[in-house]
């Protein structure tokens, strides 16, 4: 009932691998699921490319031990395959604990381990590794291991006949190959959109696959969960969800600047009666007329903040929405609505000037939060609890310069009444007040996923409702 794609540290292999099956099942017309342990986006969107399915997160620590186990049945069921990709190391969780790791999700689901090996410069210290890992938890299962970066037949032997000195199955090998070579970003793998000749690279991956990967033993690993119930409908029945007489759609950011978002948000304001639209700000296109509310999810402003700032539709569009409609805006989206962005290349560019702070790049900051509500706001209210994850390289300087006082002093409550929506905490980090919010905005570094709360879906619907 699927295999869990692990591996001893990031960098290893398992998206590639991942990527590999995914192909030669596609090409081969099996429909196959994928999911990606953590709140990664990344590694989501190419196993989604390649599949045409979508790819869903697996996240005990920001959706919940419930949700993993009906997400993974219900999308699971669904196809002929499915494929559960890992995060970081194997048991790499919540600071020095295995909380919220690949091997928790393993466990929790009972999958066996496909471990993923980077075997490059490794002779017979690689069963040192591989035991270590195959006998830390006696509770996981590891099916066998894939060694990646063998450079030669001789390799390959040998690499075998190590494992098989310590009773481990080979599943196979990836060859060091230009084609199995994936682009990197400073946050991970490059977006989905900036993969090239997609449908050439999935031939030539899934014919990687056919040649050096023991299909017959994936094929049996592979097979999908049985059929269950959609998990976005149990998420629905504890929302609010009387049929309304007419449809409220939402302008969703959508392009190569903001694209950091789960496809159970859509999924469920579609079933809300709140059509999702897309919006794409750097295109300078205007927010869409029909849109009573808008979502600016995270992605790489900064890549694009030179281009941003000339797109005056956009902004000026965004400014008349401001104060309107509710908006919703996490991490790089949250960069668009403030005075100015510094460019990865170090330049600063003016945003749309709605929340007084500037952003420039600082240190990296990552991991799961807690939130405590401070006040009633558009998502969450005074004392409510909920769990974020947040991963930025920029920070925000406040800029409360004399714009925003005189239109404080001009009686502007909307811009006098944004103020932090929560209290942070987090492992290795200082407890803060973070964000800016009201019952119209809703900005912060912190993402979340909606499904993890029906008090998210349910607060955001009576805002659209209401507005």
């Amino acid at each position: 009932m699927a295999c869990v794609i692990a591996a001893p540290s990031s960098g290893s292999g398992k998206t590639l691998l991942s990527l590999v099956i995914s192909s030669w099942a596609s090409t081969n017309g099996l429909s196959i699921q994928t999911f990606k342990v953590g709140p990664d986006y990344l590694d989501a969107q190419q196993l989604s490319a390649v599949s045409k399915i979508p790819c869903r997160n697996l996240d005990l620590i920001l959706s919940g031990p419930n949700w993993v186990k009906d997400s993974f049945k219900g999308f699971g069921g669904n196809c002929d395959l499915a494929l559960v990709e890992g995060v970081m190391g194997l048991f790499d969780g919540i600071g020095s604990s295995d909380n919220g790791s690949t091997a928790a999700v393993a466990k929790h689901l009972n999958l066996p381990i496909v471990l993923v090996v980077n075997a490059k410069g490794q002779g017979a210290s690689i069963a040192a590794l591989v035991k270590g890992f195959r006998d830390h938890d006696k509770e996981l299962n590891l099916a066998g291991v894939v060694l990646n970066n063998v450079n030669t037949i001789r390799h390959k032997q040998l690499l075998e006949e190590v494992l098989t000195s310590i009773d481990v199955r080979s599943l196979g090998f990836l060859p060091t190959h230009p084609e199995l070579i994936i682009a990197s970003k400073n946050l991970g793998l490059i977006p989905a959109h900036e993969l090239k000749k997609i449908e050439t690279r999935k031939k030539e991956w899934s014919e990687i696959a056919k040649s050096h990967l023991d299909l017959k033993a994936f094929k049996i690993l592979l097979r999908s969960p049985s059929k269950s119930n959609n998990p976005i409908n149990q998420i629905i029945q504890q929302v609010d969800n009387k049929k309304e007489a007419n449809s409220y759609p939402i302008a969703v950011a959508n392009d190569k600047a903001f694209h950091f978002h789960y496809p159970e948000t859509k999924e469920c304001l579609e079933a809300l009666g709140m059509p999702t639209i897309p919006w794409e700000p750097t295109q300078d296109k205007t927010i869409p007329s029909e849109a009573k509310g808008l979502i600016i999810p995270g992605g790489f402003p900064e890549e694009y903040a030179e281009q941003i700032s000339t797109c005056s539709r956009s902004i000026e569009s965004l400014k008349q929405f401001f104060g309107k409609h509710p908006i919703y805006a996490e991490c790089g989206g949250m960069l668009l609505l403030g005075e100015s962005l510094q460019s990865s290349k170090g330049q600063i560019y003016p945003m749309a000037g709605l929340l007084p702070f500037e952003a420039k790049k600082g240190s990296l900051n990552v991991g799961y939060r807690t939130l405590i509500g401070i006040q009633d706001s558009l998502i969450i209210k005074k004392g409510d609890k909920l769990v974020g994850h947040e991963f930025h390289r920029w920070n925000i300087y406040s800029s409360l310069n004399k714009k925003h006082t005189s239109l404080i002093s001009k009686g502007n409550n909307l811009l006098a009444s944004l103020n932090p929506p929560w209290r942070i905490k987090g492992w290795g980090v200082k407890e803060r007040e973070e964000g800016w919010s009201n019952n119209l905005v809703h900005a912060s570094w912190v993402h979340l996923h909606w499904i993890s709360s029906a008090r998210i879906l349910n607060a955001w619907k009576k805002s659209i409702l209401q507005h």
